[in-house]
């Protein structure tokens, strides 16, 4: 999402879900485990203002890659240190959210167009083997994907998909990598909106997904929305659990999501003219 448009946004988002507003002083609750009013922030360099998706390989916190939303490049760097390294992979574009499979990385243009390459070409200038899938998937709008490397799957959330109009669901999508490197549409998945606001109380809700992934302790799916502000939880079967709705002076922008293997959580924020984009991560507690 463009810098132009993100604070008429931001403000729209605090009257947006479940009443917040700037005056209220409402404790901001939290899922168990976590304590999403106290991170260790991580403040990224200007080249991340637009911070966007974020990923570990297998949940190893000594390397997280990630991507902005305008250039086509997967950076890679250790969370608290200077050095944040970069390679190139393709054409600008409007990229949202980047998973790590075993051996290969994945990147997903808004338009559900994938890029996917072999993760030991990350660390040379620019990547000489990748495989451009289109069309895989509806006709839509797309910011979340998480790659599960348990069941060798990728599960991709509609933002604004075409068939959610007259549906009060949200759509998703999972996909298997091919032999040749390439994915492959193998089930469907939704969320029931109609969950979301029953807990919420707002019976006119847009929600609007811009990260996905799974605690694989508890099998829980935690799923972003950042035009709500907001943090849902629901179980294996996609059953809405709990809505959390985010501090904004802590969430400029939530767009990334990634667990570690020690199950603390990861959220990346863009930044704006004043903001620095951000990873905000959240300890467990046991």
């Amino acid at each position: 999402m463009k810098i132009s448009s993100r604070l008429s946004i931001f403000t729209l988002s605090l009257f947006s879900f479940a009443g917040i507003s700037c005056e209220d002083s409402r404790p901001f609750k939290s899922p168990t485990g976590y304590d999403l009013t106290k991170p260790v922030k991580y403040n990224m360099p200007e080249r991340l203002t637009e911070i966007s998706g974020i990923a570990f390989q297998n949940g190893k916190d000594d390397l997280l890659y990630a991507e902005e939303d305008e250039t086509g490049r997967v950076y890679y760097f250790k969370l608290g240190e200077k050095d944040i390294q970069h390679t190139e992979f393709g054409k600008d574009g409007d990229y949202e959210d980047i998973a790590v499979l075993n051996s290969k990385l994945i990147m997903m243009r808004s338009d559900a167009t994938f890029f996917v390459f072999p993760l030991d070409q990350v660390k040379l200038p620019k990547v000489d083997s990748v495989t451009k899938i289109d069309k895989a998937l509806p006709k839509g709008e797309y910011e979340g994907m998480y790659a599960d490397a348990k069941t060798n799957r990728v599960y991709v959330l509609c933002k604004s998909c075409s068939a959610d109009k007259h549906n009060k669901t949200t759509s998703g999508y999972i996909m298997a990598l091919t032999p040749d490197g390439g994915l492959q549409q193998t089930g469907e998945f939704s969320i029931d909106i109609k969950q979301i606001t029953d807990i919420t109380g707002q019976k006119k809700l847009t929600f609007r997904p811009s990260a996905i992934t799974k605690n694989n302790k508890t099998g829980e799916w935690f799923i972003l929305s950042s035009v709500n502000k907001a943090l849902v939880i629901a179980d294996e079967n996609w059953k809405v659990k709990g809505v959390y709705v985010l501090d904004p002076s802590l969430f400029n922008q939530p767009e990334g999501m990634a667990f570690d293997s020690a199950q603390n959580l990861y959220i990346s924020n863009e930044g704006d003219e004043i903001t620095p984009g951000n990873v905000l991560k959240f300890n467990y507690q046991k």
